[in-house]
């Protein structure tokens, strides 16, 4: 089993040392950095090229919102996970359009922490229940300038279905007897058409159209 690294950004001492107590006990994920503000964060990612980073949004300095932006500059591949006391709208969108896999709240339990951590290296992406609600709500109302499904090709749909299923390009490709090089020219055309950022937009944009039940994303 390949060993998830992850790195823990946030400002509170006490809360990085809770957070590595427990993931050090997973077998499959190992603590490789910390820091304590967004500007060390982001030096200590271009470093480390960490899989996973923990991120806490309300920082001295650079908030989590501009770290996770220059994260995703310095380190692509890493995949970052949001992990906050606050679910305001004005903290939730700006997150993900930056470049958040997942949003989570300090509330959850350290099991539910480990399977988004687990999820997120899979390129699945994984919403607090009240952050998901959030979500839908805000994006409910119908836009008339916005893009629909029916600008997709049959194939893209399938695609565009099992992204939101939290499959990998992979697994989609084996589901769909198809190349990972066809899966990902399907999903460039998705986001190209749907003028979306990436995976995790897409699955929020296929729930909100409830082209997948809200239950079936995992």
């Amino acid at each position: 089993m390949d060993t998830i690294t992850v790195m823990l950004i946030d400002d509170h001492r006490v809360v990085r040392q809770g957070l590595r107590d427990f993931l050090e006990l997973q077998g499959d994920i190992e603590v490789v950095g910390e820091a304590s503000s967004g500007a060390e964060g982001v030096q200590l990612a271009r470093d480390l090229l960490p899989d996973i980073v923990l991120m806490d949004l309300v920082m001295p300095g650079i908030d989590g919102v501009e770290t996770t932006r220059q994260i995703k500059t310095v380190s692509p591949s890493s995949k970052v996970i949001v992990l906050t006391s606050f679910s305001d709208d004005n903290k939730v969108f700006p997150a993900i359009k930056a470049g958040a896999i997942s949003y989570l709240l300090k509330d959850i339990s350290p099991e539910e922490l480990a399977h988004a951590i687990r999820a997120a290296q899979r390129n699945e992406a994984v919403l607090h229940p009240e952050v998901a609600a959030k979500l839908m709500q805000e994006f409910s109302a119908p836009r008339s300038s916005e893009t629909t499904v029916d600008q997709l090709t049959p194939r893209e749909m399938d695609v565009l279905r099992l992204v939101a299923k939290g499959m990998s390009n992979k697994e989609i490709a084996d589901t769909l007897v198809i190349s990972e090089k066809t899966t990902k020219t399907h999903l460039s055309n998705i986001l190209s058409k749907l003028h979306l950022a990436d995976r995790t937009q897409v699955a929020i944009y296929a729930l909100r159209k409830r082209l997948v039940p809200m239950d079936d994303g995992n």
